[in-house]
């Protein structure tokens, strides 16, 4: 199956743009009300909600990827331990599961790096050709 290696790249851009969205889109409910028209009023899930809306974006555009990603997955880890595992053991028990997810998907980004297609690599790149090449 080494015929789908060359579409690597791509999935993985997408993989990062689609979760980095839909953790944005967390945020943008605590924050802003704009999916379930609740506000989280508890500053811990404020802070929460900006998080995830700044990692969220930085993520899905490649953006300072590794720093973005572990900072998200720190806080899905601390979520889940302060808000679900006190209902019960199992993930699927205490609704969890996207916590659990979240937190093991951006630790994955975190250690992948950002990929080809990413700011980050598009500035690594211009980066690396501005230097002089001093052979």
């Amino acid at each position: 199956m080494n015929f789908l290696n060359r579409y690597t790249e791509p999935v993985f851009c997408l993989l990062r743009l689609v979760v980095g969205l839909l953790f944005a889109c967390h945020g943008a409910d605590k924050i802003f009300g704009m999916f379930s028209g609740k506000i989280a009023a508890a500053p811990l899930m404020q802070i929460g909600g900006w998080i995830e809306i700044v990692c969220g974006f930085l993520i899905a555009l490649g953006l300072f990827t590794r720093i973005a990603a572990f900072l998200a997955s720190g806080m899905m880890a601390v979520a889940y331990f302060m808000a679900h595992a006190k209902g019960g053991f199992f993930p699927i028990v205490n609704h969890g599961e996207a916590a659990v997810l979240y937190c093991w998907l951006f630790l994955f980004i975190f250690f992948h790096g950002p990929g080809r297609w990413s700011i980050d690599a598009l500035w690594s790149k211009s980066a690396s050709s501005a230097t002089p090449d001093t052979r």
